[in-house]
C-alpha cells in the first residue's frame, strides 16, 4: 500500500474550506512523525494504516472528527481524548472547527507513536463485556459509530430507540455486500433516524 492515496487529495480538495486545513494538519503530522504509516479510504472516509488501522479523520459540514482506533488504551497524559460517553462529541477530540481545536503537535505525535505501538504488539482494541445476568449488548460497527457522530439528531433518535429497532438497522448495514453499498446504506440510515424513524417505519 501507498504512502499517500491520491483519494484523500480530492477527498480534502471537496470538503468545506474550514475543514481543509484541519485534514491536511493532520495527515501532514500522521506521515512527518512516520513514514511507515500508509493511507486510504475506507467508508468514505480517510483512514491510517500501520499493521493494521490507526486512525481516521473525517469533514462535515459544520466540524471536523479525528479518531484513534484504539483509543481506550492509549495513555492520555493531557486529558485531551473525550472517552465514550463523555459529552456530545465527534472522533476522541470533539467537533473541531479550527486547526487549534485539534491537541498540540507533540500530544498528537506522542498517541500516533502509540497506536503504531499497539499495532506492532497486534493488541486489539478492549471490548468490556456484559454482566452474565444481562442481555447480550448490541455491538455497533466503528464505522457507523462514526457515520452517527456527524448527526446529533440521528444519533439521539438511535440511542432512543429499542435495542429490536437498532438491530433491524445494524443488520441492514452490517450485511451489506460492498462497501459502497454499506456507505450508501449507512446515509440513508442516518437521514431515516434524524426524522425519528424506524428501519421498518413504513410498514407499522
Amino acid at each position: 500500500m501507498e504512502q499517500y492515496d491520491h483519494r484523500i487529495d480530492a477527498y480534502i480538495s471537496k470538503k468545506p474550506a474550514f475543514a481543509q486545513p484541519i485534514l491536511q494538519h493532520v495527515r501532514e503530522l500522521m506521515h512527518a512523525t512516520s513514514p511507515l504509516i500508509t493511507e486510504t479510504i475506507k467508508w468514505g472516509h480517510p483512514f491510517f494504516e500501520y499493521k493494521g488501522v490507526m486512525a481516521n479523520m473525517a469533514a462535515f459540514k459544520e466540524h471536523c472528527a479525528v479518531g484513534f482506533w484504539d483509543s481506550s488504551s492509549l495513555i492520555d497524559l493531557h486529558g485531551v481524548i473525550h472517552r465514550a460517553g463523555e459529552k456530545e462529541s465527534a472522533g476522541n477530540f470533539g467537533r473541531l472547527t479550527k486547526v487549534t481545536d485539534l491537541p498540540g503537535d507533540e500530544i498528537l505525535k506522542d498517541f500516533i507513536l502509540q497506536a503504531m505501538a499497539i499495532n506492532e504488539k497486534g493488541q486489539k482494541p478492549v471490548v468490556k463485556k456484559s454482566a452474565p445476568a444481562e442481555k447480550a449488548e448490541i455491538v455497533v460497527p466503528d464505522y457507523f459509530v462514526e457515520a452517527l457522530a456527524g448527526n446529533p439528531t440521528a444519533k439521539a433518535a438511535f440511542e432512543a430507540f429499542s435495542p429490536s429497532h437498532k438491530k433491524e438497522y445494524l443488520q441492514w448495514i452490517t450485511e451489506a455486500k460492498t462497501d459502497a453499498t454499506r456507505v450508501k446504506r449507512m446515509e440513508q440510515a442516518v437521514e431515516m433516524m434524524s426524522e425519528g424513524k424506524s428501519r421498518n417505519w413504513k410498514y407499522k
